[in-house]
């Protein structure tokens, strides 16, 4: 049974090549004989499943507790697939740091040569976009991304794995999606990761919540009318408040001491008039800072409840032996287990080597 908490240090420095080189060798296999045995949904399931991905990245050769199961196995996957009979089915654009940033050019280059249309196109690359922004700024928990990796399917299926770190305390946070739990962009913003997975819980302003839904509307609101957005601030800047309001001339005040709003974006938000929550993000320059004034002046003068609950609700994998965080799910360890055992007996390996990832897996079973 695996039971107990994860830490994730950061380690930093590249992966020798020897090793990254198997890695890529081992990943390839896995992935193909599970893409042949159960399909690319399937597999886009189990990459978004944290405890799975977490075994995937041990059997390819990681320290269990390493946040390198996360830049090295993302990136020895997207060898792999790239060099496998998958590259016409699965893509992974993306990863750490400035190649977080070619995502928009890898999607299109992708969906181009597999004829998706433009359509389809505008869509994954939105919801790169949107899940980067959704974890950066509307869940506010004191980790910064730097890295985003989007898997997406030919049938346009997509799964997002990201990771922040938090430079206080030198850990890492992970952050897991899929396309399938999500029917339009507008769950984007209201619950909507597969899993959170970290050491910690922390205190975090967290606007994905079902509670905050109110704060989300009056947030919309506030931007949509600035001659409002100064009458409120108004109302509450004699008030004993978190924040110090002072009112220069334009009708978008500067906001002092803990927050710095961008007012280029505030300006940019009105002209747009932003329908829903998803587009405010979306906007060019609204960030953590301004996303957390419009949520305070929504709270201190509407009233609208505000969530400071960590969403992160798995740091045990797979549950724990006492049911605590919550019970161990058997079914799905078992099937995770499963899986990647099958996979790898049937993958074409010498024989040394699926032993030693046989092993590795049996090693990380028995933590």
């Amino acid at each position: 049974m695996l039971r107990g908490s994860t830490d994730l240090p950061l380690h930093y420095g590249k992966s020798p090549r020897w090793l990254f080189r198997r890695m890529v060798e081992l990943a390839r296999e896995i992935t193909e004989i599970i893409v042949d045995e159960y399909g690319n949904k399937t597999f886009l399931e189990r990459i978004s499943d944290p405890y799975w991905f977490q075994s995937f990245a041990c059997v390819l050769g990681f320290d269990w507790h390493s946040s390198g199961t996360t830049t090295v196995t993302l990136g020895a996957l997207k060898e792999a697939i790239k060099s496998s009979e998958l590259k016409e089915e699965i893509f992974i654009a993306g990863g750490k740091g400035s190649a977080s940033r070619k995502v928009p050019n890898e999607i299109e280059e992708f969906c181009k040569r597999i004829n998706l249309s433009d359509r389809k196109i505008e869509e994954l690359v939105k919801s790169s976009r949107l899940s980067a922004k959704v974890d950066n700024s509307a869940l506010q928990d004191g980790f910064q991304l730097y890295h985003h990796s989007f898997i997406f399917t030919k049938d346009a299926r997509w799964a997002v794995i990201q990771q922040g770190m938090n430079e206080k305390t030198g850990y890492a946070r992970r952050y897991h999606w899929l396309s399938d739990r999500l029917e339009s962009f507008k769950d984007f913003v209201s619950e909507p990761h597969k899993a959170i997975v970290c050491d910690v819980r922390v205190k975090a302003l967290n606007m994905t919540a079902k509670e905050a839904e109110e704060a989300r509307k009056a947030s919309v609101d506030l931007v949509k009318d600035p001659v409002r957005l100064e009458r409120e601030l108004q109302e509450i800047s004699g008030k004993k408040t978190l924040l110090h309001f002072s009112m220069p001339r334009e009708h978008f005040p500067k906001i002092k001491e803990n927050l710095k709003v961008n007012f280029k974006a505030l300006k940019q938000a009105y002209e747009e008039q932003p329908k829903s929550y998803e587009e405010l993000l979306m906007i060019k320059g609204v960030g953590k800072e301004t996303i957390k004034a419009l949520a305070l002046i929504s709270n201190l003068v509407y009233g609208s409840r505000l969530s400071w609950k960590d969403p992160c609700k798995y740091a045990f994998a797979h549950g724990g032996k006492d049911g605590w965080p919550y019970p161990v799910n058997k079914r799905r360890y078992d099937k995770s287990i499963e899986i990647l055992r099958d996979a790898i007996k049937n993958a074409k390996l010498g024989r040394k080597e699926k032993l030693q990832a046989l092993k590795r897996l049996k090693d990380f079973i028995e933590i």
